[in-house]
């Protein structure tokens, strides 16, 4: 190893990003909503600028837990297409529309396909850096949680099962309530 490598000091990305989600307000964000029949599913999900992409991070409650020896509380997260948590009543969600796909890109390299959420007694939190999109791609569009996990080789969206939760990304405003 050279000199010059050895003096120069590490920076630890993960700390910025840490320090990004405790002390700084998100760009955007959405309130998450669970539809009827699939218990009280309530979180949110912000999204933060940091250098050359996008942190994303998700706090989530009410998710569904299972009670077989192999759990499998794993659920479909994805940025879909559409403005609104509408829809009919057999898919309360049915307005939301496909995976955000601008490109194209067959799955899971879509714009709008996220790691899975990873239930943990019906709650989940997550945080990952990505710069498959910017903010400004994403304000207007719903942020999916889905009732299995994503494949990640189903096409167009992975065979993640039913939408049961779903959220409205909105720019944050001064001040915010987040």
């Amino acid at each position: 190893m050279s000199q010059s490598n050895i003096n120069k000091a590490y920076e630890n990305p993960g700390l910025r990003f840490l320090e990004t989600a405790l002390y700084q307000m998100p760009m955007a964000y959405a309130v998450i909503t669970g539809n009827p029949g699939n218990g009280e599913i309530d979180g949110i999900v912000r999204f933060y600028p940091v250098d050359n992409g996008v942190l994303v991070n998700a706090e989530i409650y009410g998710l569904p837990v299972s009670d077989l020896p192999c759990k499998t509380d794993i659920f479909g997260f994805h940025i879909h297409e559409g403005n609104a948590c509408t829809g009919t009543n057999s898919d309360p969600y049915a307005n939301v529309g496909n995976h955000y796909n601008p490109s194209r890109c067959p799955h899971p390299a879509h714009m709008g396909d996220l790691p899975p959420l990873f239930g943990n007694n019906g709650s989940a939190w997550t945080m990952y850096f990505t710069d498959r999109f910017t903010i400004q791609d994403l304000i207007g569009r719903t942020v999916i949680i889905h009732s299995g996990p994503d494949d990640f080789t189903t096409q167009p969206s992975g065979n993640s099962g039913t939408k049961i939760a779903c959220g409205a990304i909105q720019a944050t405003s001064s001040p915010s309530p987040i």
